[in-house]
């Protein structure tokens, strides 16, 4: 093992939605790939045995969809064990040293609200179970806005350096980012047509087909801005606009995103969507008269050599009419091309697109002339990487097993959250009006409007 590598994992709130919906299943998957190879301890506030904590364990795996062999499930219920215990009282902190024994390097993932972190942080080093070699892996959100979130920071690195934490987007974890850094780099065919001479623009969407559902407590004072764009979708901006990364370690990759985030102007209100689906503030939890988006949709600008002049519009919304999350690159239009009729059509515009989410792949759009079509024609030549040798890892596996090997590539660090929130303070300070828009739709009418000088939304790219 190396000094690195984690001898213990503890998880906090391991009673929670998130460990039943996405925790348990992650690690289940780690040891059936032989990847988790320590104990994992729960800590949380219920009066549970470890045989409950056992049994929900194999209960949420078994609804997240894995099947589940015994053998392996049983070798897996082995290395779970349970304090159960206030956050605020030292002696939950005491019990859960007896617990580690002479463990000296266990990772901490705070699965728990943003509020308890400094608590659980200081009630950690007054037990004396952080030194400079402790991880503390924490959850979204990093803040609600810029104060906030620097706030939040001061708090916990009074008791901990910045190489210590470990901030969790799941978004980074999924399959599909470092094939689009990949794709731009190493091939030569690509980087050289990668910025504001050949493109017209780019264009980010994050469609759900579902709604708040039974997170309307939690939505309803957050919204759409910040559930996903000041993280998830500026951090897939960053993969498709950085400078190659003159290094491979985690610190360089991060530098190369920031580079991008402090080339960005602050966000224009004027350039800002906001909509809510019709029957919204029906859901349990939602105030009703609230005033929260569940669509949101921006322009953004990168002012460097590269991208000056490039819109990257972004668009998310729950209850659109699919589910899909991609990356499409806009080309500019040729001109016209003389040897072909006055009638014919202007040819479209060449068009590359990462699908990320619920599945993965490229897609190539060309415009050609074909012999058994009168006139031309979009073609679309695509790869799913289900069919050319399946999906990768789920993103909390990807992540869980990275914060317990200490590989911080895939966390976000304080100088890019606080610039990701900078962009987008402006939105947050004076935000438009609420448009409503139909279920099932996509999204208000004034979202498209903001595109209309670029062919409007294009796609999503939904197999069929």
């Amino acid at each position: 093992m190396t000094d690195r590598q984690a001898d213990a994992l503890v998880v906090f709130g391991i009673t929670g939605d998130l460990a039943r919906k996405m925790t348990f299943r992650s690690l289940y998957r780690l040891e059936q790939r032989g990847l988790l190879g320590v104990p994992v301890i729960g800590v949380a506030v219920d009066e549970i045995s470890e045989d409950q904590l056992r049994d929900r364990a194999r209960e949420s795996i078994a609804q997240a969809g894995e099947t589940i062999d015994d053998q392996l499930f049983d070798r897996f219920a082995d290395r779970l064990s349970y304090v159960g215990g206030d956050f605020g009282e030292d002696q939950t902190y005491a019990n859960l040293a007896h617990a580690l024994e002479d463990r000296r390097n266990p990772v901490f993932y705070l699965e728990i609200p943003p509020s308890l972190f400094a608590t659980v942080v200081a009630g950690l080093a007054t037990a004396d179970l952080l030194s400079s070699r402790q991880r503390v892996v924490v959850e979204k959100p990093f803040g609600h806005d810029l104060d906030s979130a620097r706030e939040l920071a001061a708090q916990l690195h009074r008791y901990l350096d910045e190489s210590q934490l470990y901030r969790i987007d799941h978004f980074l974890g999924k399959m599909g980012l470092e094939e689009i850094l990949y794709l731009r780099f190493a091939n030569t065919m690509l980087e050289p047509v990668w910025n504001r001479n050949y493109l017209a623009c780019v264009q980010i969407s994050m469609a759900e087909n579902f709604g708040v559902e039974d997170r309307g407590h939690f939505y309803d004072p957050v919204g759409a801005l910040r559930d996903v764009v000041v993280n998830h979708l500026l951090q897939l901006l960053a993969t498709a606009a950085m400078e190659p990364p003159s290094g491979g370690d985690p610190d360089t990759l991060k530098d190369a995103k920031r580079a991008v985030f402090r080339a960005m102007p602050d966000a224009d209100p004027s350039h800002y969507v906001r909509g809510q689906y019709d029957g919204y503030r029906d859901t349990p939890g939602v105030a009703p008269d609230s005033n929260t988006e569940t669509y949101a949709a921006l322009r953004l600008e990168i002012d460097t050599w590269r991208w000056a002049g490039v819109p990257f519009f972004v668009r998310t919304g729950k209850h659109l009419a699919v589910r899909q999350t991609e990356l499409r690159v806009l080309f500019k239009h040729p001109p016209r091309l003389h040897f072909l009729p006055h009638e014919h059509r202007r040819p479209s515009p060449n068009q590359i697109v990462f699908k990320i989410d619920p599945s993965t792949g490229i897609r190539l759009i060309l415009d050609a002339q074909r012999a058994d079509k009168p006139g031309a024609n979009e073609i679309e030549l695509d790869m799913e990487f289900a069919q050319e040798g399946g999906e990768g890892a789920t993103p909390y596996e990807v992540l869980l097993h990275a914060a317990l090997c200490g590989d911080a590539t895939y966390f976000t660090r304080q100088d890019n959250v606080e610039e990701s929130w900078r962009i987008v303070q402006p939105l947050l300070d004076a935000p438009p009006p609420i448009h409503p828009y139909a279920q099932d739709s996509w999204g208000p009418e004034a979202a498209h409007e903001l595109v209309a000088g670029f062919g409007g939304w294009h796609g999503p790219w939904v197999p069929t």
